[in-house]
């Protein structure tokens, strides 16, 4: 049975669809496991064991971040 030309790739964007949904679930979850300490703690003990270059770099550095802040709310302000 031909399809009408209506509906041309229909079934197609219905697959990119659920696989980018599927992708973002997976993403989320993820993100949810890693917010246990514990499991952050194993994850980053076995990571450093395979690379050391690695280890301290999951908390972000935020101290220079302080003059960009101080510029942006005196540049804000003017």
């Amino acid at each position: 049975m031909e399809q009408n030309g209506n509906n041309n790739g229909s079934s197609d964007n219905k697959d990119i669809l659920y696989l980018m949904g599927g992708v973002a679930l997976i993403a989320l979850g993820a993100g949810l496991v890693m917010t246990n300490p514990a499991v952050r703690q194993t994850v980053s003990g076995a990571l450093s064991a395979v690379l050391p270059d690695l280890k301290g770099r999951f908390a972000p550095d935020l101290t220079g971040l302080g003059p960009d802040i101080q510029r942006y709310l005196k540049l804000r302000s003017m």
